[in-house]
């Protein structure tokens, strides 16, 4: 089985001194703006100095209508590069790789947060989104891609491409949320040619060594697991991305769709041809032993998402110890202080149940 430990070399950019990396994870840290903020800096780089082999932003928008959330990183413009420009350095100066996502919300932006109706492939009555032409299709794989050559700039090693979560390139991928007849929409090969298009405007616009990842999720969001196998086994033949990241929820479950039962979700991408395409995952990973069940499942690495905010130095714990396990949850808001969350990023993990522990309540003096 492969060392978790060991370094893990890609076919563009710099390898990981390890096979641990930081998952892209909402934090709400940043300036209304888009602008990286200091806790945001402080809590990426802390995990940088942690000894994460790669080091992700969170999900960082490429439009300014593409915002998903408060608080959210921006790489839409250039007044995003003094901060961007600082944070690649410093995670890159701690022995990191430093990427960026790069994302769009799609119908999943909130309409009183950007000001006006969200966008999607399509018309959505759910969401009130309205459906993008032809010519803003083409604007948006120009954004990403203008997003990734500002990255580029900025220091970083590599980005990836957010196509997970019902976010706007996951919306393209569904026959369900994706009416359109122009060549962005009907068969599987239309849905996914945003996604193509990014990936070779990319290629065309950033360095020959600049690292390009994927993350896409295999079911739920509308999604069908055989369209996104298919897909992942295109795109792993081509080569032209340099990893998939699989948004798993669970890396030991198996799919949803009953028909594909039977075995575990993750060994569909597992047994692909891949070429010198890495593969990585997340879902529940959190000690020891789920990580190297995810090396032995075929994975190449692992992005640790709520382990990584339980823990900044994670692989350093578990280079001490194999069968390291995380500490219990809830934690204390003190604890999670301690581990480089801001007040903002601790009252968002209040809203994960279960995970930050209520505060005692203390009487009133008489």
């Amino acid at each position: 089985m492969l060392d978790i430990l060991q370094p893990l070399a890609f076919t563009r950019g710099p390898a990981m001194k390890n096979r641990f990396a930081l998952a892209p994870l909402t934090n709400l840290q940043s300036h209304a703006d888009g602008v990286l903020s200091d806790e945001e800096f402080h809590w990426l780089v802390k995990r940088a100095e942690g000894g994460f082999g790669l080091t992700m932003t969170c999900a960082a928008h490429v439009q300014r209508i593409g915002q998903g959330f408060p608080g959210q990183l921006g790489v839409f413009g250039d007044e995003h590069l003094p901060g961007l420009t600082r944070l690649a350095g410093a995670i890159k100066a701690n022995g990191s790789r430093a990427a960026v996502q790069l994302h769009h919300a799609g119908m999943r932006s909130p309409k009183d947060l950007i000001g006006e109706a969200p966008v999607a492939p399509s018309d959505n009555a759910e969401t009130g989104a309205r459906g993008l032409s032809t010519a803003e299709v083409e604007q948006l794989v120009e954004d990403f891609t203008a997003a990734a050559h500002r990255a580029e700039r900025a220091g970083f090693d590599g980005v990836e491409l957010h196509g997970a979560h019902s976010y706007i390139l996951c919306q393209f991928l569904s026959e369900a949320l994706n009416q359109r007849t122009d060549r962005y929409g009907g068969s599987p090969e239309n849905r996914g040619r945003v996604i193509r298009e990014i990936i070779a405007g990319v290629r065309a616009r950033c360095r020959p060594d600049f690292t390009l990842g994927l993350r896409l999720s295999p079911e739920r969001f509308e999604l069908q697991l055989m369209d996104i196998v298919g897909l992942a086994r295109e795109l792993l033949a081509e080569g032209q991305i340099d990893y998939l990241d699989l948004s798993l929820w669970d890396y030991a479950k198996e799919p949803n769709e009953e028909a594909h039962q039977g075995r575990s979700l993750m060994s569909y991408f597992a047994e692909l041809p891949r070429g010198e395409v890495r593969l990585g995952c997340a879902g529940k990973v959190m000690s020891g032993a789920d990580v190297r069940a995810c090396l032995a499942g075929g994975m190449d690495f692992v992005f640790l998402g709520r382990a990584a905010i339980l823990h900044h130095d994670y692989p350093r714990l578990y280079a001490a110890d194999a069968d390291f396990e995380p500490i219990a949850r809830p934690v204390s808001e003190a604890h999670l202080t301690a581990e480089g969350l801001s007040p903002k990023f601790v009252a968002y993990m209040k809203s994960w149940k279960g995970f930050v522990a209520e505060a005692p309540v203390t009487e009133a003096a008489e």
